[in-house]
């Protein structure tokens, strides 16, 4: 019987691990290629041979997105199988039927088929969208895991943005460890935050490869989920995050929505600044979606390292929220306005090279700066940008300081944000999970 010939959509992430878990070493599929979307400089390389396995002696060839229907006619593909995260149910089924339009099968593999399990207590942290406060929850449970005296290590979601055969597993314990591994901003803004935590972080293609080496040192495995995606890991304790700044978004993305249906515990973040319509929203729709999930109510509290008050600010912002999770302001911004910024500047008429192509991509954005640094030549253009801005102050809030990284010319404030619960639900469950309490 024929191979049924494969193509995986992705955004060099959930694809490789797709790859990794069902189809490397399937003597049922040929992957005759990749695409690519969401991040920039993937398309045009290969997975790796030494990745890929002995059934592709020359990798795996990779091609931007929008070639996917010329893809499925040349290598005559008979299935295509949909690998990346945040995207609403009419994109999704749009790209669907351009699939099945050109011939092909259309896919979505589940977590039961690409979880791995490891020996050691597994604790997810996912979302229904980006943004709505995984890292903050992570850092929280981390946090209430060393006060057990546990060894904690979070495995992040993938973000192999560079060569992928070094990146088949890396390992964070120090700052030093970042800039040895030639970090992206986007990188940094999940690692850094752990280490100074004190938390080992592990990351990279090969999550098989990467559970064997963490399950060594770790009494706790803590998976850090990317964007909304499902966990790579099967979880003994699942928490999904939702977020009521915007309501009915956690039944309207994928996978967000199998993540929430799945879960074990539901924060409802934010609480502190969203109205209470949306709140009683977006409970309405927990209690529908998954039933038997304990809820619980979370604030996001904001705060400044210096004074903001009459200054005119430059706000920047966590650039996956605002990208790919469509919001138009974040924490640096309800910053700006909590403590009494004069004005915001509009950084749009100063943007160059990439950056100002995304302000063409999200029209959303105004008077807001996405902190977008896939790869060096991106974040010296997202530095060009932010020392053109006439403002008084950089107003930063983005999970690492923004400024101690790319060295403004101008005075900046950074702005944090953590997660506080309403009642300690969190602490409880984990105790309980752990039988530590």
């Amino acid at each position: 019987m024929a191979k049924k010939k494969v193509l995986i959509m992705g955004a060099a992430g959930r694809d490789f691990h797709n790859f990794n878990v069902y189809y490397r070493g399937n003597k049922d599929y040929e992957v005759v290629a990749f695409t690519a979307y969401q991040i920039p400089n993937i398309a045009g390389r290969k997975y790796p041979r030494e990745l890929a396995g002995k059934q592709y002696p020359k990798g795996i060839p990779i091609f931007e997105e929008k070639h996917l229907a010329e893809l499925i006619k040349k290598f005559k593909v008979d299935e295509v199988v949909f690998s990346y995260s945040d995207v609403s149910f009419n994109t999704l089924m749009a790209k669907a039927s351009i699939v099945l339009a050109c011939g092909a099968d259309f896919r979505l593999l589940s977590g039961e088929h690409t979880y791995l399990k490891s020996k050691k207590p597994v604790i997810s942290v996912c979302a229904v969208r980006t943004g709505c406060g995984k890292s903050q929850t992570t850092r929280y449970i981390a946090a209430i895991l060393k006060t057990m005296g546990l060894r904690v290590v979070a495995i992040r979601h993938p973000m192999p943005y560079g060569d992928l055969v070094k990146q088949t597993w890396q390992r964070f314990a120090t700052l030093e460890d970042l800039k040895r591994h030639d970090c992206t901003i986007e990188e940094m803004e999940e690692y850094e935050p752990h280490i100074a935590n004190g938390i080992v972080v592990y990351a990279g293609v090969d999550y098989a490869e990467i559970l064997k080496r963490a399950e060594k040192e770790a009494d706790v495995i803590l998976w850090d989920g990317g964007n909304n995606d499902l966990p790579f890991y099967k979880p003994d304790l699942h928490i999904v995050v939702t977020d009521p700044l915007r309501p009915g978004h956690e039944n309207l993305y994928h996978p967000g929505a199998a993540n929430l249906r799945m879960a074990d515990a539901v924060v409802i973040n934010k609480v502190d600044s969203a109205p209470r319509e949306a709140i009683e929203r977006v409970t309405a729709n927990v209690k529908v979606m998954a039933p038997d999930a304990t809820i619980i109510m979370a604030e996001s509290p904001v705060t400044v390292d210096g004074p903001v008050k009459g200054k005119k600010v430059l706000v920047v912002e966590d650039g996956p929220t605002l990208t790919h999770g469509e919001m138009d302001y974040g924490a640096a911004r309800v910053a700006a306005k909590k403590f009494g910024a004069k004005s915001i500047v509009d950084p749009r008429p100063y943007a160059v090279g990439t950056i100002k192509k995304v302000f063409e991509n999200f029209r959303q954005l105004k008077n807001i700066l996405p902190a977008m640094g896939y790869g060096e030549a991106q974040m010296a253009e997202l530095k060009r940008t932010i020392n053109a801005v006439p403002a008084d102050l950089v107003l930063v809030g983005t999970p690492i300081d923004l400024a101690a990284h790319l060295h403004f010319n101008k005075p900046s404030v950074r702005v944090t944000y953590s997660l506080r619960e309403c009642r300690p639900t969190l602490r409880a469950m984990v105790c309980k999970l752990l039988k530590k309490c």
